[in-house]
């Protein structure tokens, strides 16, 4: 006696799931392919405590690197509440404390499993460099105050320590280059890559104390002292660069101010610089105490000195050229000012920090020509002081300066780097790049990324996307059999 219909159809639908299921579990266990998951990502802090403030940037990168360096972006940037570390020179104590609010900012955002493999590293740069020369002892206490307070939190802290003016000015030249693309790009094929035909961008940095000029000449470094050597992403790069101390902003206006006080001879001084009607008393033994002044105030001097401005743009700039020892370079093509070693400037360059906010108040960063940059920094100079307070309210801090600021940058890169008329238009004057500010410390990443050791990508077993859709319908098919196994069960009439 044969089966009957309903038997027929139960048989035919356990086959159908058993068959459908088999192949599903087939696929899944032979199928499967070994795939490499990213690697986890790192991070790290970089302080840099300039002269007149201290910033904390936070960088990430993957752990698996691209060529021995890390492919590093900017994860936050907190700017410290007080003035430069250096400021700290009778309360040392003060200056790892004020370091505290950002650090705490940078641990919520890190992960906490990540704390503890996180490098820290905080660089000074010209303010420290200034205190280290006139009173050592009191630099060497605020460094070990700032280490007290690093080496407290749940980082990996790498050290506190003086910046050298070199390493200050090739830094930022990485930065630059590698926001700008001109390191490594990501091509099409989804690869990391060098670009064939990058052009370098050059670094023109200007902090309180000092200003670095960073980019490679078209010929050789001549000076071993003034080059600077990478390998970035398996290729290796030489770099002029130099760093002047004592011409970074603010030492640039005491000195000039200290000049014209000894100048003067008498208690009341006229700044040419200074816009007319401008009148104020400041207090006179300051003014002397920067190593960068050279001088001190003459015997018998008041305590208060009265200062006047003339708005006087061409004395100004006459003033301005004093701070100079151009005479040094006199017969020689490949010299700067001060006697120092220079090859002729070439290709494009990025200004920022001090040289971009006095040229963005003034309102030339898009790349006037240089007549009208010039035209428009005398013409301010020339405004009466009443009308300049009225104007910019908001600016009273720094308002009185920016005349002599503007006026000196324009005589550091002319009569200082050799700039020209035609050079002009190849300086872009900028705070930020790529969404990430400019300055040493992603430079400085970058460079220690080389020093932190890769992870290599996690392996991983993974279905192909036609190999998981063809699974997912085979038990789809398995639990409908099933399903129409276990109806056919319950609901098929009785023969």
């Amino acid at each position: 006696m044969g089966l009957s219909w309903k038997e027929r159809v139960l048989t035919a639908l356990l086959g159908a799931a058993a068959a459908s299921g088999l192949t599903a579990l087939i696929l899944i266990l032979v199928e499967a392919t070994s795939v490499l998951l990213p690697a986890d990502t790192k991070f790290g802090i970089v302080f840099d405590a300039g002269s007149s403030h201290t910033s904390l940037f936070v960088y990430k990168w993957p752990a698996n690197k691209e060529n021995d360096t890390g492919v590093v972006s900017q994860a936050l940037a907190c700017q410290v509440e007080g003035p430069g570390i250096s400021s700290y020179a009778s309360n040392p104590a003060l200056a790892g404390e004020s370091l505290r609010g950002c650090l705490e900012e940078a641990l919520a955002l890190i992960p906490e499993a990540k704390h503890r493999e996180t490098p820290t590293f905080l660089g000074a740069t010209a303010g420290m460099r200034l205190l280290s020369q006139k009173n050592s002892s009191q630099a060497e206490s605020i460094f070990a105050e700032v280490a007290r307070v690093l080496g407290q939190s749940p980082v990996d802290f790498r050290g506190a320590e003086l910046l050298a003016g070199l390493d200050e000015g090739a830094f930022s030249w990485i930065t630059i280059n590698y926001v700008l693309g001109m390191l490594l790009t990501y091509t099409f094929s989804g690869e990391w890559a060098r670009p064939v035909e990058a052009t370098l961008v050059g670094a023109l940095d200007m902090g309180g104390a000092s200003t670095q000029i960073a980019f490679v000449p078209a010929g050789p470094i001549l000076d071993a002292s003034a080059q600077a050597f990478f390998r970035l992403y398996g290729s290796p790069y030489r770099v002029y660069t130099h760093s002047y101390l004592c011409f970074g902003r603010d030492q640039m206006l005491s000195r000039l101010l200290a000049r014209l006080v000894q100048d003067s001879m008498t208690g009341l001084v006229r700044h040419p610089c200074y816009h007319s009607g401008y009148r104020a008393t400041l207090p006179l033994a300051p003014l002397f105490e920067s190593p960068c002044v050279g001088t001190s105030a003459l015997p018998g001097a008041a305590q208060n000195l009265t200062v006047e401005g003339a708005g006087n743009p061409g004395a100004c700039v006459s003033a301005l050229r004093a701070l100079f020892n151009f005479s040094s370079c006199q017969g020689r093509g490949d010299c700067a000012f001060e006697g120092v070693y220079q090859p002729p400037v070439q290709g494009r360059f990025y200004a920022f920090s001090n040289f971009f906010y006095t040229f963005h108040f003034l309102n030339i960063t898009s790349g006037q020509p240089l007549d009208t940059v010039n035209a428009t920094i005398w013409e301010f100079c020339q405004r009466p002081w009443k009308l300049v307070e009225v104007s910019y309210p908001e600016q009273a801090r720094w308002l009185r300066d920016y005349c002599a600021s503007g006026l000196y940058i324009l005589t550091l890169l002319l009569e200082g780097y050799s700039f020209n008329e035609e050079t002009w238009p190849s300086i872009e004057f900028r705070r930020q790049a790529g969404g990430t500010d400019i300055g040493w410390t992603l430079g400085y990443m970058l460079n220690m990324t080389n020093m932190v050791p890769a992870q290599a990508p996690v392996p991983h077993q993974a279905e192909s996307y036609g190999v998981w859709v063809a699974s997912i319908v085979l038990m789809a098919l398995t639990l409908g059999a099933i399903l129409g196994a276990a109806a056919v069960q319950l609901l098929w009439p009785r023969d």
